[in-house]
């Protein structure tokens, strides 16, 4: 049942391939995030990971403005389409310029020289 490592250490392998997964519960299909040991609130055991579309929208956005010279930069809280909720950075565009609501699509980025779960806006082309 449980990933040698841990649920944390799969997770963050998975990232540095390239891939998005997150976590089922085989008895309630609920899908969440951050990846646990057991269901929240249920303790359901029973866990499959599940490759994520990795796209979703934007619930709540805010803007970090830092000291001059350091650019300003956006925290948000992204809705995945899976239905989990984590907290995240829109990449690609002008910190002020993401709005709640906008879609979003999931990248795996780099920092400190370890895989990071980022999201650019999708084109509405």
């Amino acid at each position: 049942m449980s990933e040698p490592g841990g649920p944390e250490i799969v997770w963050r392998s998975a990232l540095n391939e390239g891939r998005l997964l997150l976590q089922r519960a085989q008895g309630s299909g609920t899908v969440f995030f951050p990846p646990r040991l057991a269901e929240p609130g249920v303790g359901e055991e029973a866990l499959e990971w599940i490759e994520a579309s990795g796209m979703g929208t934007v619930y709540s956005v805010t803007v970090i403005a830092q000291k001059p010279p350091m650019p300003a930069y956006n925290v948000a809280l992204i809705d995945l389409d899976e239905g989990p909720r984590l907290m995240s950075r829109v990449e690609g565009v002008a910190p002020d310029v993401v709005t709640i609501g906008m879609r979003v699509r999931a990248i795996i980025g780099e920092e400190d020289g370890a895989a990071i779960l980022l999201f650019e806006p999708v084109s509405r082309g």
